[in-house]
């Protein structure tokens, strides 16, 4: 059912600066009324006027939950009644699972209990991700920096079940020309793209585990963002514009022995750092030279775009790139990248990250999925009097 709206209150006044980002709602909240204490926080949630859309379609996602337990059976409506009684253990339904808040939309959820969620949410899955896979997955902590291209592809792997925990890392707020490549409203102007890209996922799957890094990485935080002994990560994607970033994220990566992959958003190039299998592998498959993330840093500007050339091979740049990069700071205020671009490496670096994860035979490299060249070259036309 879903309740007429009441008005909730904005995290950003109309001409104002977003909050800081400790008032900033990034996590939805959990209810489980099995719990007297949940019970007591959830009547007082309801009491305060703050939620304005209720959902709760459980007896559907039950019902689903059937269908994927027990696939080819055809059930009589009181062996489906049997069998969600079975299910739900004797628990009245309104207790049963987890009532989700989420804060900043003022929506609260009906949704089932974590395991048998994600057997539902996953099902279409089977068996190109096979149950144990999935689980497999599930286990495992990806490391995000930068949530522009970044974004695509975290909610991509949220969808697909790739990673159960995420650290995700930008500095940066949502601005209006960031609307041409994120899946995001102007109603969202302002927010920090961590909390921005956290939202989206908890939207997806409320019981994955985000850590944001709002501030962004630095030379203060990097060695905690891949964590420790307990908690490292398993996988980095590294979409960051800033250079040094880039190298001191592959330093790292290198010594803790975690695969990067980097979609770089251009005639889809797709590039595959594999340091747990190669720890001496050297950084951008050798193209950065010997410099460290330091020198980087200490590079004038015109040293910076050269060394980003070398590290992005100029020579298979597409023309419009190689256009653009000549002319940022003049006629353009940052190199181009588009919806369709960042969407296809959401793909690209879902898909190798869950064979990676999966331990599948991926090689180090560098993979074009160059949709011009794929796609659109006119065909040679065979026999007289053949047509497109």
């Amino acid at each position: 059912m879903i309740n007429s709206p009441v008005p909730v209150p904005r995290e950003v006044l109309p001409g104002s600066v977003p909050l800081d980002l400790s008032d900033v709602a990034a996590r939805p909240v959990l209810y489980r009324l099995g719990e007297s204490d949940d019970r007591a926080r959830f009547d007082a949630l309801l009491a305060s006027g703050a939620v304005r859309e209720t959902h709760d379609f459980i007896h559907d996602q039950l019902a689903e939950l059937v269908s994927c337990l027990r696939p080819g059976e055809t059930l009589t409506d009181q062996q489906h009644a049997a069998a969600v009684d079975a299910l739900c253990g004797g628990v009245e339904r309104h207790h049963f699972g987890s009532w989700v808040w989420y804060p900043w939309s003022g929506r609260l959820v009906h949704v089932l209990p974590e395991r048998e969620f994600r057997r539902v949410r996953t099902d279409r899955n089977r068996d190109k991700i096979t149950d144990a896979e999935q689980r497999r997955l599930l286990e495992r902590r990806i490391g995000v920096i930068g949530l522009s291209v970044g974004n695509s592809a975290a909610l991509t792997c949220a969808m697909e079940g790739v990673g159960g925990s995420f650290r995700l890392a930008d500095f940066d707020v949502l601005g209006l020309s960031n609307l041409n490549r994120l899946r995001a409203g102007v109603h969202d102007l302002g927010i920090p793209k961590t909390v921005l890209c956290a939202r989206q996922m908890y939207e997806i799957d409320p019981y994955l585990d985000i850590e944001l890094w709002s501030e962004g990485i630095t030379e203060e935080n990097i060695e905690s963002f891949f964590g420790d002994d307990e908690h490292p990560l398993d996988l980095l994607i590294e979409e960051c514009d800033t250079p040094w970033i880039k190298v001191a994220a592959r330093e790292y990566a290198r010594a803790h022995r975690v695969p990067v992959l980097m979609d770089a958003n251009d005639r889809g190039l797709l590039d595959v750092e594999r340091f747990d299998d190669e720890p001496a592998r050297p950084l951008f498959h050798g193209r950065g030279g010997d410099l460290t993330a330091q020198a980087v840093r200490e590079l004038d500007p015109a040293g910076t775009l050269a060394y980003l050339l070398r590290i992005c091979d100029e020579s298979r740049l597409s023309p419009a790139m190689t256009d653009a990069l000549a002319r940022i700071g003049s006629t353009l205020s940052s190199w181009p990248q588009l919806a369709s671009g960042v969407m296809l490496g959401g793909a690209l670096v879902t898909d190798t990250a869950r064979r990676i994860l999966l331990g599948g035979p991926v090689a180090s490299g560098r993979y074009y999925v160059d949709l011009e060249e794929l796609i659109g070259a006119v065909p040679a036309l065979v026999g007289a009097g053949a047509s497109a």
